[in-house]
């Protein structure tokens, strides 16, 4: 709930955090009058840290309800148009491994479905809703020679679009988005998809006024304070809708990329202990040391029958194999910034085996939605304990917090406060 003051100098913003149908706290939030900038001054014990995410996102809303003040009815009804651009070496689709792309599909239909114009730069092979700019997809093992060709080609079009299209904003996925940034008066939002650490540190500095990022968890966004004109998080989300609820069968999955910092053989020697049947689905990329990894680490302890790899699999594909697993196995050896995996097996009703790798400590309530574990023989030992699990907590949480329209949503808010601010 918000009231609106204005004392002649200053506006404020009076917001009252509900939670349980009670109000549990009062912000006052307040912005010069021309200004949609400001800071909350006051709540009933001056202390934010009561509340960390409740205080961020109130804050991002009262600054866009103060600008909304300084607007006029137009600019706040304004159909958006957003240049969304990919990761230059994975296509945009269903069947893609790649968290970033499968969030980056998500939000070219969510926008396109609430009436904004979408317009998405990504390589060959992606199938999207809004407009296509594709460029050729290269088929050799990616190199620095092969990339930096793409990059060349990638900023060329980046140049083209700005020149031809009018645009409100522009949305950046990839982890090497500093080779194709574009110098621009137009916002840039730059989503952190993977950890940190794995970013070049030169990428953060000297970064434009007009240039800013996201994390994708609390988890990760705990790691990123340093980085300039950091926003807060916006949650990763899947289509809850397509996800079917079936009786499980007795076997379990591990779904994702085929590469080391994912520990799959882990999960394989798991199941073993636990005398399971194990189905691997999943992206095995053009990098050399994933080929190497899956040759050296997966394939000998694969037999096709009971431990095999079906390869990459279409949304319906996939989601009746998360359906019908008795769990899914995330055996990540990286700090995960997010799982849209474990999101979409949860709204599949199946629980989650995980190491706390990241946000995976997060995402899985050990004993009510999966269990947490710290090795081969505790993970072997959970998958006999995931009979215990009530499969509807997995569904219901999936539909109270990652749902991918709630995802969108949130980005399209994110847009508008870069727009007003």
């Amino acid at each position: 709930m918000a009231g609106v003051g204005d004392s002649g100098v200053t506006a404020f913003l009076v917001l009252n955090c509900i939670r349980n149908n009670r109000c549990i706290e009062t912000w006052l939030y307040s912005a010069p009058r021309n200004s949609p900038e400001g800071r909350i001054v006051c709540s009933p014990s001056q202390e934010r840290s009561c509340y960390p995410e409740i205080g961020l996102r109130i804050e991002e809303s009262a600054s866009i309800a103060i600008g909304f003040m300084h607007s006029d009815s137009e600019q706040i009804n304004k159909k958006l148009s957003v240049l969304s651009i990919a990761y230059p070496f994975a296509p945009v689709r269903s069947d893609t491994a790649g968290g970033a792309e499968q969030v980056l599909r998500l939000l070219d239909e969510g926008l396109v479905r609430l009436g904004h114009e979408s317009t998405v730069l990504a390589c060959s092979g992606s199938r999207i809703v809004g407009n296509l700019i594709d460029f050729p997809r290269t088929n050799d093992l990616i190199e620095c020679d092969t990339r930096n060709k793409t990059y060349r080609l990638v900023r060329d079009l980046v140049r083209d679009v700005l020149r031809e299209r009018n645009l409100d904003l522009i949305h950046l996925h990839g982890i090497d988005f500093m080779e194709y940034l574009p110098d621009t008066d137009i916002p840039v939002l730059i989503t952190l998809h993977l950890p940190v650490s794995w970013y070049d540190a030169n990428a953060f500095k000297q970064i434009q006024e007009r240039v800013y990022f996201n994390c994708v968890s609390r988890h990760q966004e705990e790691t990123a304070q340093f980085i300039p004109n950091l926003l807060p998080f916006v949650e990763n989300g899947v289509p809850i809708q397509d996800c079917t609820f079936p009786v499980p069968e007795e076997y379990v999955v591990v779904l994702g990329r085929i590469c080391p910092e994912k520990g799959i053989h882990l999960a394989l020697d798991a199941a073993r202990q636990a005398g399971t049947s194990l189905i691997l689905a999943g992206k095995l990329f053009d990098y050399e040391t994933h080929h190497e990894y899956y040759l050296r680490e997966v394939l000998p302890r694969l037999d096709g029958n009971r431990y095999q790899y079906v390869g990459s699999l279409g949304l319906e594909e996939k989601n009746a194999l998360l359906g019908s697993a008795k769990c899914l196995l995330a055996p990540s050896l990286a700090p995960e910034t997010s799982s849209l995996v474990t999101m979409e097996a949860y709204a599949c009703g199946t629980p989650v085996v995980a190491f706390p790798s990241g946000a995976l400590s997060d995402l899985v309530e050990h004993g009510k939605t999966g269990f947490l574990v710290n090795s081969v023989s505790e993970m072997a030992q959970a998958i006999a304990r995931t009979n215990t699990i009530n499969r509807k907590c997995c569904r219901d949480l999936a539909e109270k917090k990652f749902s991918a329209n709630r995802m969108v949503a949130d980005y399209v808010r994110r847009y508008r406060h870069m727009l007003v601010n």
